[in-house]
């Protein structure tokens, strides 16, 4: 664990984290991917419910992650209007983990004390603040679940990566989005073990220079090796200050990319303009 680390590689005062590899390179290879314009959104639909009996009500994952209360303007009603309870890190949305989500000893990434870094006034470092361009680079996808869901409990390792770049016929480069199928909801069952990546498929996104990793699921549940936290929530975000999209929906992306023969596109993610946040709900693009 010790060598996955980007503390200090890009300076002790940086936000970015592993988006500091996408280069104008980076982008212009994804830009060529676009070739038809043909999108497709990697986004889980959001039903809000109503939200009836106060503010910090019925925040679980049974609950939609938006309550809303709706409003009406003028007399008679002119407009209508409505306010949001949004639960950033809810695992029926699709969001993206800001750096200062995860905590290393005592630390956010790349070493700021916690205290320092997130405060109750808001988060003042490794924040939403860094997603203010959005993100725009080429996406690889790698179908883990081409024969079928990935076993439960199952750890995905660099090997297994490295298998399906070669079934089909892609290569992930440095600067790259990871876009991953499990063929699992990113909701816990506590009815059985789920797969999730180990700290060797951590490595090899380290070694190859994955900017941003988006997955239906990331880590397992309950962890692959008992106390230790998940690889990527735990090792890849704090560590290698690889931001995360978690929940992602490729039901989509998988029958697209089937019929086109194609496994490579324009990845691109432009979360809300909201700074101060550990996370924000976000429709990631694939555009071919």
């Amino acid at each position: 664990m010790d060598t996955l680390d980007n503390w200090g590689r890009w300076g002790a005062d940086d936000e970015l984290g592993t988006l500091n590899l996408i280069t104008p390179e980076a982008r212009a290879r994804g830009a060529a991917e676009a070739r038809t314009g043909r999108a497709v959104s990697l986004a889980l639909p959001i039903e809000p419910t109503p939200l009836l009996s106060g503010p910090f009500a019925r925040l679980t994952e049974d609950a939609s992650p938006v309550q809303q209360i709706m409003a009406y303007t003028g007399s008679p009603a002119s407009a209508t209007a409505d306010l949001m309870l949004v639960t950033n890190h809810h695992p029926r949305s699709t969001h993206l983990d800001a750096l200062g989500h995860q905590v290393r000893d005592g630390q956010v990434y790349p070493g700021r004390p916690l205290g320092e870094a997130v405060t109750m006034g808001g988060v003042r470092h490794g924040s939403t603040t860094a997603f203010a361009a959005g993100i725009v680079t080429r996406g690889v996808f790698l179908d883990l679940a081409a024969d079928g869901p990935v076993p439960g409990g199952h750890g995905v390792t660099g090997e297994d990566l490295d298998a399906a770049e070669e079934r089909q016929g892609v290569r992930l480069e440095s600067g790259d989005a990871l876009v991953v199928r499990f063929g699992w909801s990113a909701s816990p069952d506590p009815a059985r073990p789920m797969p999730g990546m180990s700290l060797d498929a951590v490595r090899w996104m380290h070694e190859r220079g994955v900017s941003v990793y988006a997955g239906d699921i990331a880590d397992a549940h309950p962890p692959l090796v008992p106390g230790v936290p998940g690889p990527v929530h735990a090792v890849a975000l704090p560590g290698l200050g690889l931001p995360l999209v978690d929940a992602a929906e490729l039901t989509e992306l998988t029958a697209v990319c089937a019929e086109l023969g194609r496994w490579a596109f324009l990845f691109t993610a432009a979360p809300p303009r909201i700074h101060g946040l550990t996370g924000v709900p976000v429709n990631p693009l694939a555009i071919f």
